[in-house]
């Protein structure tokens, strides 16, 4: 085993070492990664992006595009094969079509490659000709980096993690009911060992549905693909004990070594380590709406997502031998359309506040970073309300249960972020004199004009951010 690991990991070196030399010396690639947790945007993000990127009238945000250097812009099959093409046209139908709708979510690992036309600025203008830039955009679940944590960890101390955090948790009752009356050195039972999964995926799904943003990994236990039923899947969480062979408890740290090394590594080695720059999509309106225990679990959330990173600068020879470190982490607050623009700071300062440690760790490793409050598809537009004699900042927009226009005002967000903040950290149950609401607007029916993209709030400034500097 150690001598075929020894050759995999040689033979992903030299892989990878021949891919870096081509992309220095040749056609630069921009491998951009886009994660954040279910329901952040991801789909549409990337979808508009792409979109504006082809049609560039609604992006004046981005400096190549504003001064007129990017001649041309395609889509072209992706290197890897073995990967999933990302959907856009389908996706972008959903979103544009006669009777726009939300298109489906991440469940996956997915890629497009956009290659760009640029002439150069400067004084290499007049002396070069336009050059081709790959951007090369990977779509994975926010759920699936948790599970880099685990490669620190053995099965005993997850599941003492594990069986800690459930304890707080209401709706996790039934299955620690479950796996408290389980003996963990009782000979192995398949079905014992297949309840327990199914009732531990059954909470962490739960969790999700409500609105939870306490993830605990393994994050495929919900979105599981074509390992759903297989041994490495399960496995749960269960008291400590002797471990005796052939024990439950010894199976279940088969199954969980077993996860890291087939389901956690390949993942990392194949896709994570080779992401350059990153954005990270959070739903941040709804972990409010939720209140202080779900403002909370965002944070912990966020904090386990960002420590998987392996932020620094990517020099020249940094990046030619040791590979790709990600040199700008963006945290964009998704749905600012949900807002009045007259607190979209207030948001951009909230999602600053909720991943401060993780921006000051990347800062300090060389890492540019940003906080932004963005919309990749505007559905809405802004109003002023009178109600009892007090004008109202609200939005309007197509309501996602009926399809009925209504117009909706969510309340105002605090200047200091940690008036929300402090409170989650307490575990407060509720907001103390505040009431914060969130409303489902769905996609507005778009008559776009030759050259634009969808509408959006800053995809342009996201887009600069970026990759901006590498155009």
């Amino acid at each position: 085993m150690i001598i075929t690991d020894l050759a995999d990991e040689v033979a992903r070196g030299v892989e990878s070492l021949g891919g870096r030399i081509s992309e220095t010396f040749f056609e630069p690639v921009i491998r951009l990664g886009v994660t954040g947790l279910a329901r952040s945007g991801k789909t549409v993000f990337i979808t508009s992006l792409v979109a504006n990127l082809l049609d560039r009238g609604r992006m004046p945000g981005l400096v190549a595009a504003q001064e007129g250097r990017i001649e041309a812009a395609f889509l072209q099959p992706q290197p890897d094969v073995t990967v999933p093409r990302f959907e856009f046209e389908e996706h972008l139908a959903a979103l544009t079509g006669p009777h726009p709708h939300w298109p489906e979510s991440t469940r996956s690992i997915s890629e497009l490659r956009l290659s760009l036309r640029v002439r150069p600025s400067g004084l290499l203008a007049g002396l070069q000709g336009p050059r081709t830039v790959h951007l090369d955009i990977v779509d994975y679940p926010g759920e699936w980096l948790l599970d880099l944590a685990l490669l620190d960890m053995s099965y005993r101390d997850w599941a003492e993690d594990a069986l800690n955090r459930l304890a707080h948790r209401p709706e996790a009752q039934p299955y620690l009911d479950q796996a408290r009356a389980t003996d963990p050195d009782a000979a192995l039972d398949e079905p014992v060992a297949q309840a327990l999964a199914r009732s531990f995926t059954a909470y962490l799904d739960t969790a999700r549905g409500s609105g939870s943003y306490d993830c605990i990994p393994p994050g495929r236990f919900l979105l599981p693909g074509d390992l759903a039923g297989s041994p490495v899947l399960t496995f749960a969480p269960i008291p400590e004990g002797a471990g005796r062979r052939g024990s439950l408890l010894r199976e279940m740290e088969r199954r969980f070594e077993a996860y890291k090394a087939k389901v956690v590594k390949p993942f990392f080695h194949d896709h994570f380590a080779r992401i350059d720059r990153q954005v990270v999509l959070v739903d941040a309106l709804g972990a409010i709406h939720a209140g202080p225990q779900g403002v909370e679990d965002l944070r912990r959330a966020m904090e386990g997502i960002l420590g998987a990173f392996r932020p620094g600068r990517n020099a020249f020879l940094t990046r030619l031998w040791r590979g790709r470190r990600v040199d700008r982490i963006l945290f964009a607050a998704t749905k600012a359309d949900h807002l009045h623009h007259s607190q979209h700071a207030r948001l951009t300062a909230i999602m600053e506040a909720l991943t401060r440690s993780a921006r000051d760790r990347a800062q300090f490793a060389g890492a540019e970073t940003a906080a932004m409050a963005i919309a990749s598809l505007r559905a809405t537009t802004e109003e002023m309300r009178e109600h009892d004699g007090q004008q109202l900042p609200c939005v309007r927009g197509r309501l996602l249960e009926d399809g009925r226009q209504a117009a909706f005002y969510p309340g105002e967000l605090p200047e200091d972020p940690a008036r929300l903040l402090a409170p989650a950290r307490q575990g407060a149950r509720s907001w103390l004199g505040a009431d914060y609401g969130l409303m489902r607007f769905a996609p507005a029916p778009l008559a776009l004009h030759p050259g634009d993209g969808p509408p959006h709030i800053r995809l342009d400034r996201a887009a600069q951010f970026l990759i901006g500097d590498r155009l």
